[in-house]
């Protein structure tokens, strides 16, 4: 039948030694660092990333805006495979659309899969006329922030618990260390009476 004695490494005792001292302060900075230091760092990081992302998009925003275009170019035979992620738009192809003051444009622009020549679709310009995707909305700001929050969290903490092996395997060295030492000034006094 065993016997769990909890806490024995804060309490004093013959038997504990200042590795096992190490190792319960550690096993305490690495619960406190798991619990708040990983969730803060997470947080900090997301709202950083939130910061940056909403400012992209604003300067995105400014620099490129949305025309209601008719479809006027020939649809691809064999759509191009979507890169990026961006699934929205699939394929470019020549769309017209008037301008007040300016007549009738046609430029090359991003639309969305499955328009058809003919549809009326909204597309994206940048200053210099160049078809360009929308610029991000709220919603995919905010998911950037919360992906790369998670990313900082899971960080944080991968740190914090490689720490925590690279001390309890140094702690264990030591404690073996110690060990050994404690067996040579006891051990011929258990070993000379059998020989």
């Amino acid at each position: 039948m065993r016997t769990r004695m909890r806490g024995w490494r804060w309490r004093q005792n013959p038997l504990r030694r200042s590795s096992d001292v190490v190792e319960a302060w550690t096993a305490l900075v690495v619960a406190v660092l798991l619990c708040v230091g990983a969730p803060l760092a997470g947080a900090l990081v997301g709202l950083w990333a939130h910061d940056q992302a909403r400012a992209v998009a604003t300067v995105e925003r400014a620099e490129r805006h949305r025309v209601r275009a008719v479809v006027v170019g020939s649809i691809p035979e064999q759509l191009p495979s979507v890169q990026g992620g961006d699934r929205e738009h699939a394929y470019q192809v020549d769309v017209r659309w008037s301008e007040p003051g300016k007549g009738t444009r046609t430029a090359p622009a991003r639309v969305p899969a499955g328009t058809r020549t003919g549809d009326v679709v909204d597309v994206w310009f940048d200053r210099q006329g160049h078809g360009v995707a929308p610029p991000p909305t709220e919603v995919a700001v905010w998911q950037h922030a919360v992906t790369v929050g998670i990313c900082g969290a899971s960080g944080a903490a991968a740190v914090v618990l490689l720490g925590h092996g690279v001390v309890r395997r140094v702690a264990l060295r030591h404690r073996l260390a110690e060990w050994e030492q404690e067996w040579a000034r006891t051990g011929p006094d258990w070993t000379r009476g059998r020989a």
